[in-house]
């Protein structure tokens, strides 16, 4: 960001950091750092596609996730960079999970999250490690194979992320784009982001949602109703080789 300022960017009036998935976390835990390097005059926001994880219980009854955030977090030695909102009352492995820290970001945040996130259902959720007796096999690699206890138990995932942005969406200078799809990352792939077909809450798509909020026409706290009745999504069926990458 340094480099890209003293070749110009100092000098932007508006500003967008975004990120999808790891980016997207990244965008949450160095938003307000992006915003401080510009002149108050210029507009900055800051856009987390696919990047609220959250520090779910999974299958097994442990927290897969926790885990994995929590090497991350040892080995790259993150606790410097977390928010002093946060590690002040909480373990830095915690503050790493966003629904520590998202009501605290100072700077103007749009959060656009999938509430059956693919990704999160596979690494955190059931994955390989904690589904024993491979009962999510199917459900894991298509949402149309899950049996009705497994979807109760992914309403119940959908619930907890409602709960976590519940006090973030308060903040008038927030915005929010809640789907019920089966998906991860929404803005990087034109057919989700900005087509025809794209998915819509109500009358307005992801693009157009983002853009009323970034502009400031319209505060945008959209959240979809529960999965099956959006008829929109573009779902994500995951194929062999793609489980195998997320295993890995």
């Amino acid at each position: 960001m340094e480099d890209l300022m003293s070749k110009g960017m100092r000098y932007a009036k508006q500003a967008l950091l975004s990120g999808c998935s790891a980016g997207g976390l990244a965008t949450i835990l160095h938003c307000d750092e992006f915003k401080e390097m510009f002149p108050r005059t210029t507009r900055v926001k800051c856009l987390s596609d696919a990047g609220l994880f959250l520090d779910a219980v999974d299958v097994s009854g442990h927290r897969s996730l926790r885990n994995l955030f929590g090497g991350v977090v040892a080995l790259q030695g993150a606790q410097r960079n977390l928010p002093r909102t946060c590690t002040s009352r909480l373990n830095p492995i915690l503050c790493f999970f966003p629904q520590h820290s998202i009501a605290s970001v100072k700077a103007p945040l749009f959060l656009l999250n999938a509430a059956y996130d693919t990704w999160q259902i596979q690494a955190s959720l059931a994955p390989p490690s904690a589904d024993y007796h491979w009962n999510w096999y199917d459900c894991r690699k298509n949402y149309a194979r899950c049996s009705a206890p497994q979807m109760q138990y992914l309403q119940g995932f959908r619930n907890q992320m409602l709960r976590a942005v519940r006090r973030f969406s308060k903040l008038r200078k927030n915005g929010l784009f809640i789907n019920s799809c089966f998906a991860h990352c929404q803005s990087e792939r034109q057919d989700t982001w900005f087509a025809r077909d794209s998915p819509h809450i109500g009358n307005r798509g992801i693009a157009q949602s983002v853009g009323n909020w970034y502009f400031d026409r319209v505060q945008v706290q959209a959240i979809g109703c529960p999965y099956p009745c959006d008829k929109t999504c573009h779902n994500l069926i995951i194929d062999v080789c793609e489980v195998a990458i997320y295993a890995l």
